[in-house]
């Protein structure tokens, strides 16, 4: 297992947002091992605002030492306000191989369940199967943008692998949660040659979908139909979903005007 050398603490957690996994979310760790070779969004807000100096500071990520009692604080001004909190906006509450950032969130969470508060989960790590014990309003979801361990390797050398991400997404689903799955940042055929349809497939049994282009990237730009590419690849993932009866969100961007 991995360790974690690095503590900080903050003077508050819990804050509103309005993505689409949650209208609250807290950040109980800063930065995030994954590695990811892509633009990463938590990064760069982070840099921007001089919280983090260089990507080799972020992929040695900081746990916030003061997470519970602060929500022992918070929670009571909050809870009558929060529909559903997410975990979490800026890092990855599992990130994988770090036992003690899971038992930090296995605790944030069942604190926030026993105020009555909805959670809503999503990592490239792994699910513990824990969770199956907590509060069944709590929604669980991984990023998976591919099947190709190779790509994996290469993008996400840090998270876990594509098959036993699925797994633990697949034994919460069969326990009666709710559970969804994040195709964002899709790479475009220049970066990994792949059919969308094996992807929604392998993840079929899952209750939403939620997919995006990649953003921030040369890459992307440089491929000469981009746009129409995510067009149809997005209009594959609704239709899929409507086949399924499941839910969709397609993120903003994602389809545009040729």
């Amino acid at each position: 297992m991995k360790k974690v050398n690095n503590f900080i603490q903050r003077k508050s957690l819990i804050y509103k947002t309005n993505v689409e996994y949650g209208d609250y979310t807290i950040n109980h760790i800063q930065g995030c091992s994954h590695g990811c070779k892509y633009p990463c969004y938590a990064y760069m807000m982070k840099k921007r605002f001089g919280k983090i100096k260089t990507y080799e500071d972020w992929i040695k990520p900081a746990i916030v030492e003061n997470t519970l009692e602060l929500l022992d604080m918070e929670i009571p001004k909050f809870k009558d306000k929060i529909t559903t909190l997410h975990l979490c906006f800026t890092t990855d509450p599992f990130m994988y191989g770090y036992d003690v950032i899971k038992a930090l969130s296995l605790a944030v969470i069942r604190k926030l369940n026993d105020a009555g508060i909805k959670c809503s989960i999503l990592t490239k790590g792994l699910l513990p199967i824990e969770l199956k014990e907590y509060s069944k309003d709590n929604e669980y979801g991984i990023t998976l943008v591919s099947l190709n361990e190779d790509y994996r390797k290469r993008i996400e050398p840090g998270a876990a692998p594509y098959k036993q991400r699925l797994s633990s997404l697949r034994a919460l689903h069969d326990a009666g949660f709710k559970t969804w799955v994040s195709i964002e940042p899709y790479p475009t055929p220049n970066i990994i040659e792949q059919n969308l349809d094996d992807i929604l497939e392998a993840i079929s049994f899952t209750d939403k979908i939620i997919f995006g282009r990649t953003n921030y990237n040369k890459e992307i730009s440089a491929f000469k139909h981009h746009k129409e590419f995510y067009n149809e690849q997005a209009n594959i993932v609704i239709e899929f979903c409507i086949s399924k009866n499941m839910d969709y969100h397609i993120k903003d961007g994602t389809i545009t005007e040729e």
